[in-house]
């Protein structure tokens, strides 16, 4: 197989009157061995105490893996974790949802590059990753930690398809490993609750609840439905875009993971929805599609052209509601009316008035009591009467009807109750 190992400090041939092999002018310095001749490898170097046997193994092994191109060169490992990331893996990411590239962005520099950056990518071992969780693990939820996990593991498969390194440590634990993502479980309201929140909310976003709990739509679906979207003929909703955040401006995008759906439409809903948008008339708002960016090209220009549609539900001044200012200033008083929540008062600078100060109220973060868990009383209707979990999964916009089962199971009937009835019957003989 080509391939050698050279002493650089002593020449091959020897010397033609003594015998013996003659110094080079660079003996003493730098490594003294050097592997080279590999086809398609770049030459390395040992230093004297690894000796020759040290060289000669990397040659074999080097000469193996190369026959059968499975060769990674150790050193193109050393690259920093943060250079590999800013330089290769971040620039390469095709990410199109905005959230995910928000969620993605905050989990690697953040999270990710302020720990580990400074390490070369062949040092984030297990050692590393064990102290690195623990780190974590003092600001962080499971929830959060399993999410930037992923990240980190996603960032070192690239490197070991990218032949930095040889072995991705996030994937191969057996001491270490991220902390149990806790089990989502989802809170439905009872009926009562939902009645005293339609009866305490503004007039204007009454439709906005009677969506989310008569449809299941998502709060960035309620929205970004269209008048147009709601067919009072054949009693459906077609869910086709939401409103989302990006940095301090609203874009429409596709609904979450792509899902335009038609859901069935209730005549009371249909009738709630007509008389809302009798009193508060659908406005026309145009916002940019997908993405706030310029675009670099033709296709990208024409994919993110603004559009404009008649929402369904305006906010006050007949622009697109605001998920941080519609939860704050709509949804949590409405919360704190009927007794559920109670704020904290606090006094915040005025940019305005130099030394001056507002009283503010300061809500706490409760899944249980937020927007979305009207959309789990939803489900939880159409499950509880019977509905299949093939047709509620799908006017969820759910990926698949285990999803629903995973996040709704027990919202279902009671299983063991029917099943103790049918063997009391079938064992009456």
């Amino acid at each position: 197989m080509p391939g050698y190992v050279e002493d650089r400090w002593f020449t091959k041939r020897p010397d033609p009157e003594t015998g013996e092999r003659r110094k080079t002018a660079r003996h003493g310095q730098g490594k003294r061995y050097r592997v080279a001749g590999v086809p398609g490898i770049r030459d390395r170097s040992f230093d004297r105490l690894t000796g020759p046997e040290g060289a000669n193994a990397w040659l074999a092994k080097a000469q193996h893996e190369s026959t059968r191109g499975e060769f990674i060169d150790p050193r193109d490992g050393n690259t920093l974790l943060r250079d590999y990331v800013e330089q290769e893996w971040w620039p390469s990411r095709n990410y199109t949802d905005p959230s995910t590239i928000e969620a993605v962005k905050g989990s690697v520099f953040k999270h990710i590059v302020p720990h580990l950056g400074g390490m070369s990518l062949n040092a984030v071992r297990t050692p590393q990753l064990r102290t690195w969780l623990a780190t974590l693990a003092g600001t962080l939820g499971p929830g959060t930690i399993n999410d930037v996990w992923g990240t980190l593991s996603s960032i070192l498969q690239s490197a070991v398809d990218d032949e930095r390194i040889t072995k991705n440590y996030c994937k191969a634990q057996r001491t270490v490993r991220p902390p149990a993502r806790p089990a989502a479980k989802a809170r439905a309201w009872p009926r009562d609750r939902v009645v005293r929140a339609r009866d305490a909310i503004s007039d204007r976003a009454r439709i906005t609840l009677d969506l989310a709990v008569g449809a299941g739509l998502r709060q960035g679906e309620v929205f970004g439905l269209a008048a147009d979207d709601i067919d009072f003929e054949e009693q459906v909703i077609h869910v086709r875009r939401q409103v989302k955040k990006v940095g301090p401006k609203l874009i429409f995008a596709p609904p979450k993971g792509g899902k335009v759906r038609t859901v069935p439409a209730a005549p009371l809903l249909l009738d709630r929805l007509a008389e809302g948008m009798a009193a508060f008339p659908p406005s026309a708002v145009t916002l940019p599609w997908l993405s706030v960016d310029p675009p670099a090209n033709d296709r990208e220009a024409r994919e993110r052209a603004p559009r404009t549609v008649r929402l369904a539900a305006p906010a006050p001044r007949g622009g697109a509601w605001r998920r941080d200012y519609f939860n704050a200033y709509v949804w949590k008083p409405t919360l704190e009316s009927l007794g559920l929540v109670t704020p904290e008062i606090v006094y915040r600078p005025v940019a305005t008035r130099p030394g001056g100060k507002e009283r503010r109220r300061k809500y706490g973060e409760s899944r249980e009591l937020g927007f979305h868990a009207l959309r789990h009383t939803f489900a939880s209707a159409q499950l509880d009467a019977g509905e299949s979990v093939v047709s509620v999964s799908k006017w969820m916009g759910h990926s698949s009807p285990e999803i629903t089962l995973k996040i709704y199971a027990h919202f279902m009937p009671e299983a063991d109750g029917r099943g103790r009835a049918i063997m009391q019957k079938w064992l009456d003989f």
